[in-house]
């Protein structure tokens, strides 16, 4: 079975890859939001499907990804390099923490690790890639806070309770505001299993803020709001 996931203007390897690409990277990919971006940081970029999907929305932006995994952030390199937008993507081997930038971003995205206290995975890498403390998060928001515009915003995709205290976080301990969030249902009378948030310093009018998405129409069925949203990507829409 290849390791390569073909979409429409590009190409993704996710061999050596501990997190392959899922649902919940795409539609970040495709969600987030921000106008006319020109410096992106993608944290944990993984196959470094989300950074080449905003390098495809997003022309003339310049994009920063980090991945702590050695073998994860050689193999977004290199999708990178095949990709059309080479000259504006760039993958770092490095945790968060030791991440140093004098650039001030549009937008920064991240697919965080969110299992904060489920069973370890007994596969280091995948523990790794999927297990967290909110001590990560508290980097994450005091960085951001750090790195972005005035206007710029950090985007994540959590389940819905984590959103929730992440949220709250931001809010009361950094002076980051919720500009918007997005509930994603698996079908229209679920709860919504993951919440895409959007913080920054200064909030969005009323206009910014979106409803629930819903994924399937039906079982293995998607929803004609899945298909558009990601039609400009996927080889089957």
């Amino acid at each position: 079975m290849s390791s390569v996931f073909k979409f429409k203007q590009f190409e993704v390897d996710q061999s050596g890859c501990a997190m392959k690409i899922n649902t919940d990277g795409v539609l970040l990919g495709a969600m987030s939001t921000a106008k006319d971006p020109l410096h992106i940081l993608d944290i944990g970029t993984g196959t470094g499907v989300i950074a080449l999907m905003l390098a495809q929305r997003h022309p003339w932006a310049k994009i920063n990804a980090i991945e702590l995994d050695s073998l994860a952030s050689k193999t977004a390199q290199q999708n990178f390099d095949m990709s059309p937008f080479f000259s504006r993507l760039a993958c770092e081997n490095v945790a968060l923490g030791d991440f140093e930038t004098d650039v001030n971003y549009d937008l920064i995205v991240s697919n965080p690790p969110y299992f904060l206290r489920s069973l370890r995975n007994p596969d280091e890498r995948k523990r790794v890639a999927r297990h967290t403390d909110m001590s990560f998060f508290d980097d994450l928001l005091a960085r951001s806070e750090k790195w972005l515009t005035y206007e710029g915003s950090l985007q994540l995709v959590l389940p819905s309770l984590l959103a929730a205290d992440v949220g709250q976080k931001a809010l009361d301990e950094y002076g980051l505001m919720i500009q918007w969030e997005v509930g994603i249902r698996s079908f229209v009378h679920d709860s919504p299993i993951r919440r895409i948030l959007a913080l920054g310093k200064t909030p969005k009018d009323s206009d910014g803020l979106k409803d629930d998405f819903v994924i399937y129409e039906s079982k293995g069925v998607y929803s004609d709001s899945y298909k558009e949203l990601l039609k400009d990507f996927f080889l089957g829409f």
